[in-house]
């Protein structure tokens, strides 16, 4: 549902009453639900928590419950075997041929739109645009609902964006999420009658004789079962609207040919954008598959405790008719309402971008639509998604990619950041990536300034498009959802916090990643990370530790895995060298350390011996070098101290290098260490030992 319908309290509601039965079909009694024990009916596709010790009956019940919810979905299948799936092809041939509607839905289409911009145009040149906002945002809204479902779909999108609408419009729009006109109470009942083939009191004990909301695809009432008490959201599609989105869609695609046929500065492909689109909302009319999706959803959050997700009752959904949990919540943009029950704006927001990052980069299956209407505030401070018709999913190659692509950012590699529009498949093999790198580098050298976490993440889009713009992009269809997705959720975050950084409270997450995952792109993007020009940062260590212990699903025990891995494989030569290279400067460091803050209090032989005359300090260093060395040692025991300071802190982090010691060719590493210690020591001992007996003497003398 892309309305707040679920955000009532919970029952009683004495208004509820019945209507009169209306005739129907033969009548078909559905089958009880079975209630969980959490009351929502068990799925059979979910891992079911069941005691330590269970019975054999009890096993029994369970198996019996996932195969009458198995045998249900396939009934509701079957119900919705004939549902519209959208096909280019099939609109062309309903279409082409009804030329008047063809014409009278464009003429209705441009009057209203060219009438609205008309009249800014004149607020503008009479001065009176500002005073003006509050009239014409509502002028908007109320256009956008007449024009239909498609329009109401994208003043959606407009209502989230504080950064691009100004408030006035933003409160007038999201009228649009729960203020849409209903259709008549008798059609919505018919259709559910007629759907499930059923009728209303052997469903039902008791019914809202209203729609509790209206949504742009259907409309809500809220009902309790009669089989099991449970209290659940009936979504009832509106009547005629295949033929209303299925023209307008016809008009769009049109509009996109012409668009990639005569406008050359968008190379992105309108026409499978806007069939993607389409795609989304036909999928959207199909309940099952709304269904099917929130199962789906749900399973990938069983074990999140911040993240509720309803479930679905098969036995009363169809095609046009779904039945779900009530959800009691606030939706997620009303942040005065949410901190009445004592909750956290901010906090709901966190969780609404750590559950999407995770959607996106980790399980590839992702809300391509979450309005503030699909995202709700349950009293125990719970994130509820209660909308799931419009879903996409990620690449898995692609996943990888972004996380990189942000890695390379933040490093400033254009030159890798251009190669990963190869694995994005924003461009194929052929094509030379090194004209992009130029335009990457004049534009985030700018952005970059500030620190990444300071950026905006539409400032960042809108940078990145103006480079795919000048070149051979073909940014696929679900980037699109993607980028939109993200910044409806930064426009979440800017109703709570006008200075929210989506970036900046994404980091944990992509820390996190960077130091546990095995995937061979993210590891050798977290070398990238560490390793520059042969040194390690232990600045940028330190940082991902730090980030990365703020992220819910992060354990000690997992950081740095991947590369203590490498550095014991067939593959990790090179990265044992460097290795090597840096044990040595760090336990220089440690060593010579320690030596510096002893060295004051030292008895004067020792010194005499320790310095043998050199006024610099110890082993004949520099202000300058001791600084470096400290600076290194601090960082270096900082980092160890990150690492024993968590509570996932487990030994067997350092298993790995037990392994390297067990080992010939990690003995041999070990060896190469302790081989440049000893040098790196023994020369500067020599250094001292062979300076001049005179100067030694005046040293000693002084």
């Amino acid at each position: 549902m892309d309305v707040a319908a679920l955000s009532l309290p919970s029952p009683p509601f004495p208004a509820c009453r019945w209507r009169p039965r209306l005739p129907r079909a033969a009548i078909v009694q559905a089958p009880p639900v079975p209630a969980g024990g959490n009351g929502t009916a068990r799925g059979g596709q979910y891992p079911v928590l069941l005691p330590a010790a269970v019975s054999s009956a009890s096993l029994s019940v369970v198996r019996r419950d996932r195969a009458e919810d198995m045998q249900a979905e396939a009934r509701a299948m079957g119900r919705a075997a004939n549902a519209t799936i959208y096909s280019p092809e099939l609109l062309a041939a309903k279409y082409s041929s009804r030329p008047f509607k063809l014409v009278s839905r464009t003429v209705e289409i441009f009057a209203a739109l060219g009438a609205f911009a008309f009249k800014l145009l004149l607020d503008q040149r009479q001065g009176q645009f500002d005073q003006r906002k509050r009239q014409r945002a509502a002028e908007l809204t109320k256009t956008l609902t007449q024009l239909g479902p498609t329009f109401v779909k994208i003043g959606q999108g407009l209502s989230t964006r504080p950064d691009i609408c100004p408030p006035e419009y933003l409160d007038e729009l999201s009228e649009l999420q729960d203020a849409l006109p209903t259709f008549p109470d008798e059609t919505a009942f018919a259709c559910i009658e007629s759907e499930l083939g059923v009728s209303l009191d052997s469903i039902y004990s008791a019914i809202s004789p209203e729609p509790i909301a209206a949504a742009s695809l259907g409309q809500v009432y809220k009902a309790q079962l009669k089989q099991t008490g449970q209290f659940v959201a009936v979504k009832v599609q509106r009547p005629g609207i295949e033929e209303a989105i299925g023209l307008d869609f016809y008009l769009l695609r049109g509009l996109g040919f012409l668009v990639n046929k005569y406008v050359d500065f968008i190379s992105s492909d309108v026409v499978a954008l806007i069939d993607e689109f389409a795609k989304r909302v036909y999928q959207e009319l199909n309940y099952v598959q709304e269904g099917k999706n929130a199962r789906r959803f749900r399973k990938l959050y069983a074990d999140k405790e911040e993240v509720y997700v309803p479930d679905i009752y098969w036995d009363y959904t169809s095609a046009k008719v779904l039945t779900m949990d009530w959800v009691d919540g606030v939706k997620l943009n009303e942040q005065e309402a949410i901190e009445k029950r004592g909750l956290k704006m901010l906090n709901l927001v966190d969780i609404g971008i750590q559950c999407s990052l995770r959607q996106l980069l980790e399980y590839g299956y992702f809300h391509a639509d979450p309005h503030p209407g699909n995202l709700l505030a349950t009293p125990e401070g719970k994130l509820a998604f209660i909308d799931f018709g419009m879903m996409s999913e990620t690449p898995e190659e692609a996943r990888s990619a972004i996380i990189g692509h942000v890695v390379h950012m933040v490093n400033r590699d254009y030159n890798a950041m251009a190669r990963d529009y190869y694995a994005l498949n924003f461009l194929t093999p052929d094509v030379d990536v090194s004209p992009i790198v130029p335009a990457l580098k004049d534009f985030f050298d700018g952005a970059l300034n500030s620190t990444v976490s300071e950026l905006n993440f539409k400032t960042i889009v809108d940078g990145l498009g103006n480079v795919l713009y000048q070149y051979p992009f073909n940014v696929p269809a679900y980037y699109a959802l993607i980028l939109r997705s993200l910044t409806v959720l930064e426009g979440l975050a800017l109703y709570a916090d006008p200075n929210f950084k989506v970036l900046a409270a994404s980091y944990p997450y992509f820390a996190k990643r960077l130091l546990t995952d095995p995937n061979p792109y993210l590891r050798d993007a977290l070398i990238e990370l560490l390793f520059q020009d042969g040194r390690f940062r232990w600045n940028r260590l330190e940082n991902l530790l730090v980030q990365g212990q703020k992220d819910r699903d992060y354990t000690t025990k997992d950081a740095l895995q991947p590369v203590l891995k490498l550095l014991l494989g067939p593959d990790g030569e090179e990265l044992r060298v460097l290795v090597v290279q840096e044990a040595v400067r760090v336990t220089e460091a440690i060593v010579l350390g320690s030596m510096i803050d002893t060295y004051d209090s030292m008895p004067d032989f020792m010194k005499v011996v320790v310095n043998n005359g050199n006024t610099n300090g110890p082993f004949k260093l520099s202000d300058g070098e001791q600084a470096r060395m400290l600076e290194l040692r601090d960082r270096v025991l900082r980092v160890w101290s990150l690492l024993r300071s968590s509570d996932s802190f487990d030994p067997s982090l350092l298993q790995p290098l037990v392994q390297v010691l067990e080992e010939r060719e990690a003995r041999n590493l070990g060896g190469r260490i302790f081989g440049g210690v000893t040098q790196r020591l023994s020369a500067r001992l020599l250094q001292q030992v062979l300076r001049s007996p005179a100067t030694v003497s005046a040293a000693a003398l002084q």
